[in-house]
């Protein structure tokens, strides 16, 4: 078993592991006001942020799915690691030796299976590296600089190169302390007759690492004209790799990507290489298999793709036909990403390497600064293959056409387009032209017009719901309706209480009551301002609230030495955190540590004064529900048969009008 590590180690692990530098390595992230920054969830489909960060606290939350934690719970989630594993990646990141309880540290075979992988690939890359300068490898220096490449330029991309013999690699990994299991599992060796075998030989090799830069997979290119295996060969499906989820040389080119909002797909290795040489720095490829949703996903994320204005996806093809077909197929994905989609194609068909090679890096920006619109290069295309000088060409190519105008989501720019296609086939009759596109909409059209139905309804609701194609929303109070369970979810946890139905929940907890709000505000200070609660908040009875989540969540702060114990905001929290019953309610408390304070003013910054009056308000809320309770009951009494209780009571009610009064003017002109 390994020992456990020490609880120390690990809290010096979430102190040196920066919340946003960690997740800004998986995703764009931008400024959310108040110290909070946003994203586009990494965990769900979405088009408009929800993900929010809040480094000060060291706590992240996403408002649409409802996850949340600290740092190593987010690399728990995103790499699918155990908190043992999730540990130990983040301390090797932040330079941390882990201590652990059961004595000194653990042998290599005890190690998390993902670090052993790990750390057996980057071994790999190493001995494949120091190979190329081996007199066996000169075939493999003689490719690379036939493709414009320089030595320097290899060492760049670690391009290395795989002996021809069957086990070297296998050999010099079992000696570094690799046991054959992580090596068939890491898809590095397979089973031969008389034992293991490399993977690899005689080829060029590319690493592939994650967005981290962990190499995670390999590229092998073929050199000998005997080799009677593929061109191209790839590590197979491994625990570390699914390569339809990763994007050769994404871990170079995330930083510009998200800094220029653009990203460029290209086909090859080689293409990558020559890009990022001629300036093209947002520049990847896919690892062995065609562009799909696993790729969109990396692109979204790190373009933060929220905005059809801003951001644009740039795919590169071969001019030939198998290039064009590819061009379609991104085509058929367009709907799926929210910025901008394009093509470079060179007419004369030379890819990016070869367009480089014969005519150098200006050439290659000038391929990627002509590109045209993925739309137009998808009608044209299908114009292309008819002959426009007859009108029975015209028309085919009208139908060949007008499918593709009518796949366009965006009404407008698809009536755009059908004005175009009218002026690319040269017929001068828009009317027509735009009537043989909606015909492709109308139902009993096949396939192609269900899809395009499906796609027309879907664009009119969400021009309904939002003005813009895309689902409206505005902070928390948008998504109110897909977060009505959550809250009594963490409340049922916190207290203990049975779950009740979808009605009770939505009773229990409504985001649009101001009462409810005025609470949340409280405990959201107590939470990520302790300093300015002071003693205020910590001498209020739980009671005071109406909410039993709230309630909950308030014991839970008393429970801890209250906000007057505090030393930092983020250790509070992480007290706190630490000191939730369940998941439930830690998500709860998560939820409140980094949900953004509704501040008046320009600055949108709590002070003390602002923290007085919402505490000041929460309590006059609670007083005004003992003045109704008390009125109700004085009601029922009679000030001639019982006049000592109505006395009394009445007293009490002049005192809490008093102290309503009190508290009002406290938290008048700030909420």
């Amino acid at each position: 078993m390994t020992g456990r590590i020490r609880d120390e180690d690990i809290a010096l692990v979430r102190e040196r592991s920066a919340l946003d530098e960690v997740v800004g390595e998986y995703l764009q992230l931008r400024g959310a006001g108040g110290g909070s920054l946003k994203g586009l969830c990494p965990f769900h489909e979405e088009k408009t942020p929800s993900f929010n960060v809040t480094p000060a606290r060291g706590l992240w939350y996403c408002f649409s799915c409802q996850q949340g934690g600290d740092v190593i719970k987010f690399v728990q989630k995103i790499d699918n690691l155990g908190f043992t594993e999730a540990v130990e990646r983040l301390a090797k990141r932040a330079g941390i030796e882990l201590r652990y309880e059961q004595g000194g540290h653990i042998p290599g075979q005890e190690q998390s299976q993902r670090r052993r992988l790990i750390e057996a690939h980057m071994a790999a890359a190493e001995f494949y590296a120091e190979q190329l300068a081996s007199p066996a490898a000169q075939a493999g220096r003689d490719f690379l600089s036939s493709r414009g490449f320089e030595m320097a330029d290899v060492g760049r991309f670690r391009v290395g190169y795989a002996p021809a013999e069957w086990d070297s690699l296998t050999r010099h990994l079992r000696g570094r302390g690799f046991t054959e299991i992580e090596l068939l599992a890491g898809g590095l060796a397979s089973q031969g007759r008389r034992g293991l075998i490399d993977k690899f030989r005689g080829r060029l090799i590319w690493p592939i690492a994650d967005l981290t830069g962990d190499v995670i997979a390999f590229g092998a290119r073929k050199l000998a004209a005997g080799d009677d295996g593929p061109k191209y060969l790839n590590t197979p499906e491994t625990p570390l790799f699914k390569k339809s989820s990763v994007l050769y040389g994404a871990d170079l080119a995330k930083r510009d990507i998200a800094q220029r909002r653009q990203a460029v797909v290209v086909e090859g290795y080689t293409d990558v290489m020559a890009c990022h040489l001629a300036g093209i720095s947002t520049a990847v490829a896919t690892s062995g298999t065609s562009f799909g949703d696993g790729h969109i996903t990396i692109l979204r994320r790190l373009l933060m793709d929220d905005s059809q204005f801003h951001g644009e996806v740039i795919f590169t093809f071969d001019g030939d036909a198998a290039g064009q077909r590819a061009a379609l197929r991104a085509f058929s994905m367009e709907e799926k990403f929210v910025t901008q989609t394009f093509v470079a194609v060179q007419g004369d068909g030379l890819d990016p390497c070869d367009l480089r090679l014969q005519r150098g890096d200006p050439a290659v920006r000038d391929l990627i600064a002509q590109r045209v619109p993925l739309f137009e290069f998808a009608i044209r295309s299908a114009i292309s293959e008819h002959n426009l000088e007859t009108a029975e060409g015209r028309l085919a190519a009208l139908d060949a056409a007008a499918p593709i105008v009518a796949r366009i989501k965006d009404r407008g720019l698809r009536q755009l387009y059908a004005v175009s296609l009218d002026r690319w086939l040269g017929m001068m009759d828009e009317g027509f032209v735009l009537g043989r596109v909606l015909a492709h909409e109308g139902p009993g059209t096949g396939g192609t017009t269900r899809i395009n139905n499906r796609n027309v309804r879907n664009n009119h609701g969400n021009d309904a719901a939002a003005g813009n194609g895309r689902p409206a929303r505005s902070g928390v109070q948008g998504q109110a309706g897909a977060l009505s369970g959550e809250p009594f979810a963490a409340q049922t946890a916190v207290t203990g209480r049975a779950e009740r139905g979808r009605d009770a929940q939505r009773s229990a907890f409504d985001f649009a009551d101001p009462v409810v709000n005025v609470e949340r505000q409280a405990l959201k200070l107590a939470i990520q301002r302790p300093a300015l609660c002071g003693p205020v908040f910590d001498e209020l009875p739980s009671a005071i609230f109406s909410v039993p989540a709230h309630v909950a969540v308030c014991d839970l702060i008393a429970a801890n030495g209250g906000v007057t114990s505090a030393t930092s905001a983020r250790e509070w929290s992480q007290r706190l955190r630490a000191a939730a019953p369940n998941d439930n309610a830690r998500g709860f408390v998560t939820r409140l540590a980094v949900e953004p304070l509704e501040v008046p003013g320009p600055t949108g910054e709590p002070d003390a004064k602002f923290a007085e009056a919402v505490l000041a308000r929460v309590e006059e809320l609670a007083v005004s529900r003992d003045i109704a309770s008390i009125k109700s009951r004085l009601q029922r009494l009679s000030p001639v048969s019982e006049t000592a209780d109505y006395n009394r009571m009445f007293g009490d009610l002049v005192a809490l009008e008093q102290r309503r009064k009190v508290l009002s003017e406290r938290a008048s002109g700030a909420l």
